[in-house]
């Protein structure tokens, strides 16, 4: 692992799960860093669709790809990862990403919400193959509070642990409200 921030941490599940040919759903582009990512494990023959709703997000991710040779395969859309369901057919998809907050270096007022979250990690189980994993990242406090934070971890717990495993992991001794990974495996 090359160092302990949370997309490294679960980037090292994440390749675990993810092979050649493989068809992964990064649920909030961003900056287009774990875009990138998936599309190096997926490779020439795999496909990487990268959501967003802000503009500056699909710009980013898009001139990321653009940077590392990987536009044939990343698909940055510019829509809500609410309609994830209409770019992926059921049980197809090997590993889809979420990272919950605001993007990194723009506007803070925009931000991810429980509902919409919610609803599209909802749409995303049933987009996942068995097999599959889900990696949430979860950041709370400072601009973004807590609402969605709490109401992703009270949402986790109705799971059925017959066919989900969830893994939560802990910054725990880190200061000041710390991100949480989290991993679901569809079983």
């Amino acid at each position: 692992m090359k160092n302990y921030q949370i997309t490294e941490w679960c980037h090292h599940f994440i390749e675990e799960h993810v092979a050649p040919g493989d068809l992964c759903i990064d649920a909030t582009a961003g900056n287009g860093y774990d875009t990138a990512f998936l599309c190096h494990l997926v490779g020439d023959r795999g496909r990487v669709l990268a959501f967003d709703i802000q503009q500056a997000a699909i710009d980013a991710t898009c001139r990321r790809l653009f940077e590392n040779s990987l536009s044939h395969i990343g698909c940055p859309i510019l829509d809500s990862h609410v309609h994830m369901n209409l770019y992926a057919d059921p049980e197809s998809v090997s590993c889809i990403v979420f990272n919950f907050g605001y993007l990194p270096c723009g506007d803070h007022a925009l931000s991810t919400k429980a509902d919409t979250s919610i609803q599209a990690m909802e749409t995303g189980l049933s987009l996942l193959k068995k097999g599959g994993l889900m990696s949430l990242c979860i950041y709370s406090g400072g601009d973004s509070g807590f609402e969605e934070r709490d109401a992703i971890l009270s949402w986790l717990k109705t799971l059925d642990s017959r066919r989900y495993m969830v893994v939560l992991s802990s910054y725990y001794n880190r200061p000041n409200d710390p991100p949480i990974p989290v991993l679901i495996l569809k079983l």
